[in-house]
């Protein structure tokens, strides 16, 4: 067996996930159960249970009675008989094992009331199913649109199809009592099929869409718990938990069925601890119970004396039961709010390997330092600020014997002089080097009027 998502290897077996079709959950199926009895023969004169277990749609189990002693394995279609028509579903248990599931489950191992296995599907049964189950997503779409028409206060979540495909059952959430006169007749007129309506609460819709949860994995609803126990906000505060509503909820909006999981841990070790509502009086303050670490056997208290800051300080268990047992006696101890904790044992040193930078200077952060090359304006910017004078134009030095180089317009003014260009000719351009618009007919004096012909 495998799930759809898994490819198929050339031996037939599951290729996708490389567990041979057993996952991490015990199967590819939702709530697949481990029959550790196969293979055990049955002692001598007892005949086998005549009772399997039967897997529907999403976490719907239900036991059946192999009245014709079918040879039946888990995997197997089978043909069951259903209210009205016949319905099919998948063998997940058979055997001893399905003994005691119907005794842990229904307390009672009496088959004479079950309904009864009535063949191995046929082909064409198992077609007329797949045609059946490709209906239910079109279906629950319009149910949604039919529901909102009418005004419901209800959410159908799920609809699963009969094998024969002649009854639909719709389930819902509601947190009210719902009027299915009129919209049982609409549901019924619309899909041509008898109509079933099914109120489920969240953890039961959660279970039959299923998710994944905070932790990464697979709900634990839909794919192995089957007892869905109800949850306080007592066991998370035996566990030192915050009561964070929106930490503490899972997908269905309730409290996360996992904070049962460890709460007898808990509560045992608690047991063993000093009372939480015991207060610690000392010269530093009355220490009131804020925490209790039971991994580092630490109980953690708030000390408040008249005119100074609150301090918090953890006690192990047993310097808190002397203080307690020396309360008792009317002694006030003094202890240390700030006490070193005892380093623990050096262990020894495990041989490390360094990284090595296989790429020279591309991890390193000074790299964003260093001054990289700047632009052709940076340049000329640059340039102007630095000092010009007539003897850095001719070329000569500066007072100080520094060799400075010339300024723009100096080198402009040099680079003119050498072609013999007229002056008009050198002037046509602007500081910036580009040229002006238009051609300059004459030289202009430094006030503005043209300067005559014959200057």
């Amino acid at each position: 067996m495998s799930c759809t998502s898994c490819a198929k290897g050339a031996d037939g077996k599951p290729a996708g996930c490389k567990n041979n079709g057993y996952c991490s959950s015990s199967g590819c199926n939702k709530l697949d159960v481990f029959d550790w009895l196969a293979g055990v023969p049955l002692p001598g004169g007892q005949t086998p249970f005549d009772a399997v277990e039967v897997r529907f749609k999403g976490t719907r189990k239900a036991f059946y009675r192999n009245a014709k002693l079918l040879a039946l394995q888990p995997g197997d279609l089978v043909t069951v008989e259903a209210a009205s028509g016949y319905d099919v579903g998948m063998v997940s248990l058979a055997g001893e094992l399905v003994r005691a599931q119907m005794q842990r489950k229904n307390g009672s191992t009496d088959t004479y009331e079950l309904r009864k296995v009535l063949r191995k599907t046929t082909q064409e049964e198992i077609d007329l199913w797949h045609t059946s189950r490709k209906r239910e997503d079109e279906t629950l779409f319009e149910a949604r649109k039919i529901c909102q028409a009418a005004r419901l206060d209800m959410k159908v979540s799920d609809v699963e199809y009969q094998g024969d495909g002649t009854r639909a059952t719709f389930f819902y959430v509601s947190e009210q009592r719902i009027d299915f006169r009129d919209l049982l007749r609409k549901l019924s007129d619309q899909f041509k099929v008898r109509v079933d309506m099914k109120q489920i609460g969240a953890r039961q819709e959660a279970a039959r869409i299923g998710g994944i949860g905070p932790c990464g994995r697979e709900l634990c609803c839909s794919t192995w718990l089957t007892d869905l126990r109800s949850v306080t906000t007592s066991a998370a505060r035996y566990q030192q938990l915050a009561l964070n509503p929106q930490k503490l909820a899972g997908l269905c909006g309730k409290l996360k069925c996992c904070l049962n999981y460890e709460l007898d841990m808990y509560v045992e070790a608690i047991k063993s601890y000093p009372s939480q509502n015991a207060k610690l009086k000392t010269k530093q303050g009355t220490g009131v119970h804020m925490k209790t670490d039971i991994f580092t056997a630490k109980m953690w208290y708030l000390f408040k004396s008249p005119g100074e800051p609150a301090a918090m300080a953890g006690f192990p268990i047993e310097t808190v039961r002397e203080i307690l047992a020396q309360n008792k006696e009317g002694v006030v101890p003094d202890v240390d709010l700030h006490m070193v904790e005892e380093p623990a044992a050096a262990a020894p040193a495990e041989k490390r390997t360094d990284y090595d930078n296989v790429i020279d200077g591309a991890e390193d952060l000074a790299r964003f330092d260093k001054k990289g090359k700047q632009g052709g304006r940076n340049r000329g910017r640059d340039r102007k600020k630095k000092p010009s004078s007539a003897g850095n134009a001719r070329g000569g030095h500066a007072s100080g014997g520094e060799r400075k180089e010339p300024s723009p317009h100096a080198t402009k003014a040099m680079a003119g002089q050498q072609s013999g260009k007229p002056d008009g000719e050198r002037r046509s351009r602007d500081h910036r080097g580009r040229r002006r618009k238009g051609p300059r007919t004459g030289g202009q004096a430094p006030g503005g009027n043209p300067k005559p012909d014959n200057a």
